[in-house]
């Protein structure tokens, strides 16, 4: 298994609206739907307003690949490039 925690650093001020896109555009329910999806939650932490974490567990690295791929995966890099300023990324292997 492989566990994504995704942070984005948005824009001042940007965070809700750059979470409405994803929900609105449904990029966590196409997530979700993916063969090999385990987990893919979105968290606001209390303590930073322009914070969003992204929780996502996977099957292994093949369908973690394949997430890669999808189309729903190219308009969530479109919609960082309007709304975020930097994305850390750390993997575990289970």
């Amino acid at each position: 298994m492989i566990v994504l925690n995704v942070t984005y650093k948005c824009k001042p001020d940007m965070r809700e609206e750059f979470l409405e896109m994803i929900y609105t555009e449904g990029i966590d329910v196409a997530s979700r739907a993916e063969e090999g999806n385990l987990k893919y939650d979105y968290y606001t932490p209390v303590d930073n307003r322009d914070e969003l974490l992204l929780v996502e567990k996977w099957r292994d690295a093949e369908v973690l690949a394949a997430h890669g791929k999808k189309e729903h995966f190219a308009r969530l890099g479109e919609l960082k490039a309007e709304f975020v300023l930097d994305t850390l990324i750390e993997k575990f292997e289970a």
